[in-house]
């Protein structure tokens, strides 16, 4: 076995390990999976976060799919995030492509907001609780016209994060909907949420390839352990609390996102 067969299979289990973990937690890929392929693997920053993309909109379909088949999507919520975050995604797709795909001015860049977002990302998971009671303290319900706009705002803002940094579709996403949409069902947020997270990875991940930023043969690896991994962390995800899965991930990620900003 040479050592490109070994760095494939590396790779297809660090899929199986993070897939497990997204089973387990439903947080996306992007939090997870880019800063391992760019801390562990020494891949490029864009090329990871290109990757991770088309990585993420594979397997957030088969959960599209499943949630559809429950009724578990709110449509409504799904086309006003896209009409904010596919225009934004466009733009920040065209950003990157004027600093020059593989530069080092893309690469501090996609580090630079990647350790935000995930500082961010922490942040969401271990204290939405005390978020959610601050707003609703503080702020409340919107009416439906602020809802519909703001919604869309939380789109434009998704899209410039998800294209740069391959990470906020997921806790940032569902935390934002928490808060814009009190009244609805847990897993109608979370539908919503992984629906629309399809055609958002989509579009930013046809930018990176277009950009050249992908790498098919590590797409193909990820997949392959990643697969099997969701199945199996789907099964785990009522054994384990889910408070403890929380504060363990929201403390990992945060010693990610240290190690990227001040790498």
């Amino acid at each position: 076995m040479d050592q490109l067969d070994s760095i494939n299979l590396l790779y297809s289990l660090s899929g199986l390990m993070v897939g497990v973990l997204i089973g387990m937690t439903g947080i996306g890929g992007g939090s997870l999976m880019t800063p391992v392929l760019i801390l562990i693997f020494g891949v490029h920053p864009e090329t990871a976060v290109g990757t991770d993309l088309l990585y993420a909109s594979a397997t957030k379909t088969v959960g599209t799919g499943v949630h559809s088949i429950s009724r578990s999507v709110d449509w409504q919520i799904v086309s006003r995030l896209a009409t904010g975050s596919i225009p934004a995604t466009i733009l920040a797709i065209y950003g990157l492509a004027i600093l020059g795909p593989a530069s080092h001015e893309t690469g501090g860049l996609i580090t630079g907001v990647l350790g935000a977002a995930l500082f961010f990302t922490a942040a969401s998971l271990l204290f939405r609780g005390t978020i959610l009671r601050f707003y609703a303290d503080h702020i409340g319900e919107l009416g439906q016209q602020r809802t519909r706009w703001a919604t869309t705002a939380t789109g434009f803002v998704l899209g410039i994060l998800v294209a740069i940094s391959s990470v906020g579709a997921g806790a940032l996403g569902v935390t934002a909907l928490l808060l814009l949409y009190p009244r609805l069902p847990m897993v109608r947020i979370v539908g919503s949420d992984i629906a629309h997270a399809v055609p958002l990875t989509l579009v930013a991940g046809l930018g990176h390839w277009l950009l050249g930023s992908l790498d098919w043969l590590l797409l193909l690896s990820l997949l392959i352990g990643s697969i099997p991994g969701i199945i199996i962390g789907s099964f785990m995800a009522n054994r384990v609390s889910e408070a403890i899965l929380r504060t363990l991930l929201s403390v990992i990620l945060a010693l990610v996102a240290t190690r990227l900003v001040f790498a």
